[in-house]
């Protein structure tokens, strides 16, 4: 019985990672459930298959074959959070299809790293020192009657601070 369990889960160790490695974004949330499952077989076998007897322990002892209950506690846990887990990943995977229109990695990971549209555009673009003294002059000329932003006086002190006394 023991080698039965060990191949199988084998397997769906083997199965869940190979689902992991597609492109496909279905396919790596159901490799991640197929993997869990595999490993909540492994826990579950690790407590001993063969329990004819009760887990009790009586005035004579534990008896010989009987099942370890902490596996099986272990495994419970796991599967109501493997569910919990898997219905995440289900919305995640839908709001990224309604977003993206597609539930392919590559193109997803294309989309993430274009950057945001409301950040300025790279410094690189922009002169960084003027090339004659006539042009600093006419910068400095253009720029004297802008003022600079500035952030907000509460920004990250508390009241007092923002009113220049102390609480």
């Amino acid at each position: 019985m023991e080698i039965i369990v060990s191949v199988t889960v084998g397997l769906l160790v083997a199965i869940g990672i190979w689902m992991l490695l597609d492109r496909g974004l279905l396919r790596v949330v159901l490799g991640i459930v197929v993997l869990g499952n595999g490993v909540n077989l492994a826990v579950f076998s690790a407590g001993r298959l063969d329990g004819r007897a009760a887990a009790f322990v009586t005035e004579a002892g534990a008896p010989a074959l009987a099942a370890n209950p902490l596996p099986q506690a272990l495994v419970l846990t796991a599967i109501v959070i493997g569910f919990a887990l898997f219905v995440f990943a289900l919305a995640v995977l839908k709001r990224s299809f309604e977003l993206h229109g597609n539930v392919e990695t590559d193109r997803i990971t294309a989309v993430a790293e274009k950057p945001a549209p409301d950040l300025p555009a790279p410094a690189a673009a922009q002169p960084a020192t003027p090339a004659s003294g006539a042009a600093a002059a006419a910068t400095t000329t253009a720029t004297a009657g802008t003022k600079p932003a500035s952030p907000p006086a509460a920004l990250g002190a508390g009241k007092g601070a923002a009113a220049g006394t102390r609480t």
